[in-house]
């Protein structure tokens, strides 16, 4: 087996959780493109003004970034967008005093499972950060 090699059942663990994040980033996305009352309800208890423009950006970035890391030779550009994106939410909940552990972490658990799944099936992305036993 070659330095890049990948083992069969790191990539298939990889992509199992990218496509969970995917899947989830997918549908958060698609349902912020039309104009929906529960958005518009949202977006004002979050404090972001209460226009379809906005809504409708914050989607878009979403499939943006979530295109980009599903794509293999841009994962790790998506991947890095993402986490900024998520990192703004967290902030957004921490702002306005929600939950942690359900509604400011969330943004964590899926960046950490997005990342999760970018190192399961990049050898390049596990050499830069090795886990040692």
């Amino acid at each position: 087996m070659t330095e890049n090699a990948n083992p069969r059942w790191m990539t298939m663990t990889g992509r199992c959780l990218s496509v969970v994040v995917i899947f989830f980033l997918v549908m958060d996305a698609v349902i912020k493109l039309p104009p929906l009352d529960v958005v518009g309800a949202t977006l004002a208890q979050l404090g972001w003004p209460v226009n379809d423009g906005t809504a409708r950006m914050l989607g878009g970035i979403t499939l943006l970034c979530t295109a980009l890391y599903a794509w293999p030779r841009t994962a790790f550009l998506g991947a890095i967008l993402m986490t900024g994106y998520l990192g703004g939410a967290m902030a957004t909940h921490v702002r306005i005093a929600s939950p942690l552990f359900s509604h400011i972490l969330f943004g964590a658990y899926l960046g950490v499972l997005m990342w999760g799944g970018l190192w399961f099936r990049s050898p390049t992305l596990r050499g830069l950060l090795p886990i040692r036993t």
